[in-house]
């Protein structure tokens, strides 16, 4: 059972991944991606008295952050970022700022299970809990990382 100051723990040593996480879900939308791990936390506090084995906390935390952020992309049917909107807001971004902006742009063009799958894995997450996370084999899993990665290496060459 997870009591506050495990929570407060989690809290504090994963918060930036599960951002960065719901971060590529939103397309780079900064605001909602905080709204959305503000949620996430919630959901883990809630429920925490759910979890009974800690050794797949992680696992759990990022299944709940996947759910959490597809549900509020499916709810809301969020429209991702458009390049007109992220030159208004700001200066010229550098060449680093705007090949991150590319790739999440990229990323947001990718099907749903796609883009969960590449997700988690820029996260560091591991393949075996990605597999188990997405319910797909880890054989499977590694060809769908490599043929989204070829995809994503053009698509953000291209754009």
């Amino acid at each position: 059972m997870m009591n506050k100051d495990d929570f407060e723990a989690l809290y504090a040593s994963h918060y930036h991944k599960v951002f960065r996480l719901c971060l590529g879900y939103t397309g780079g939308h900064e605001a909602l991606a905080q709204d959305l791990t503000q949620e996430v936390f919630l959901k883990v506090w809630t429920h925490r008295n759910t979890l009974r084995d800690v050794s797949v906390l992680p696992t759990w935390l990022y299944r709940i952050t996947v759910n959490t952020c597809l549900q509020e992309l499916r709810k809301k049917k969020f429209l991702s970022l458009r390049t007109d909107v992220v030159e208004e807001e700001g200066s010229k971004p550098d060449e680093r700022e705007r090949r991150l902006q590319a790739m999440y742009r990229c990323i947001d063009r990718l099907p749903v299970p796609h883009k969960s799958i590449i997700l988690l894995d820029l996260e560091g997450v591991s393949q075996a809990e990605i597999a188990e996370i997405t319910g797909i084999s880890h054989g499977a899993l590694r060809t769908r990382l490599h043929r989204i990665k070829d995809q994503l290496s053009k698509c953000v060459k291209n754009d």
